[in-house]
């Protein structure tokens, strides 16, 4: 994958940001973080988000593929909102997963969500806006804004793979709470999104 102009510069500033942080680029290479989705793809990527909620991952790509034949191949909210439930549910969605991709379908269905214009936003708002739709919470739409939109000071606290990543690179004895991890990526700013790329990965890695 191609590391586009933005993402060579969030590199190099979170690199001179702090020297954990450069050894932990250096280690793991060039981030890898896609291209903006299109609008046509959007509904489907937060679909993808809830259906991969809590669950592992050959599991939860188990049940997106079925839940992706059951509409018919493409999932937008006109299919998913004309499928019979029965045949969602066959897929292997849980009650909850299934009410939060209905009521995502219904939400853009009626414009209470518009991801036609989410990209024109500000992240806050953007996060307000999709956290309207059950099953749908911070971090979900934090996950939206790094990898759907590009955004790129995106800061997950919540997350356990940061937490985890900043507690092994910088040699903390339990990873750092939310509150703290706020507080702790404010060097890296305006470029948290690749900061935290690089904390996933020293959490995955085996160094």
């Amino acid at each position: 994958m191609r590391v586009r102009r933005h993402h060579r510069e969030a590199m190099a500033a979170v690199s001179a940001a702090d020297p954990v942080m450069a050894a932990l680029v250096e280690r793991h290479g060039p981030v890898r973080l896609e291209r903006p989705a299109p609008v046509a793809a959007r509904f489907e990527r937060l679909a993808h988000s809830i259906v991969h909620q809590q669950l592992a991952g050959a599991a939860a790509r188990s049940i997106w593929e079925r839940t992706r034949t059951a509409v018919g191949g493409d999932v937008t909210a006109d299919a998913l909102l004309g499928t019979d439930p029965e045949a969602l549910r066959a897929a292997g969605l849980s009650g909850a997963k299934l009410a939060a991709l209905v009521d995502l379908a219904a939400h853009v269905a009626d414009g209470r969500v518009r991801l036609d214009r989410v990209g024109r936003r500000d992240d806050d708002a953007v996060v307000a806006e999709l956290v309207q739709v059950r099953g749908i919470g911070p971090w979900t739409a934090q996950m939206f804004l790094m990898f759907a939109l590009d955004r790129p000071d995106v800061w997950p606290v919540g997350d356990l793979g940061v937490r985890n990543g900043w507690g092994r690179a910088y040699g903390w004895a339990t990873p750092p709470t939310p509150g703290e991890l706020e507080v702790l990526g404010d060097r890296f700013r305006p470029h948290r999104s690749v900061a935290a790329w690089y904390l996933w990965a020293a959490a995955d890695g085996d160094d």
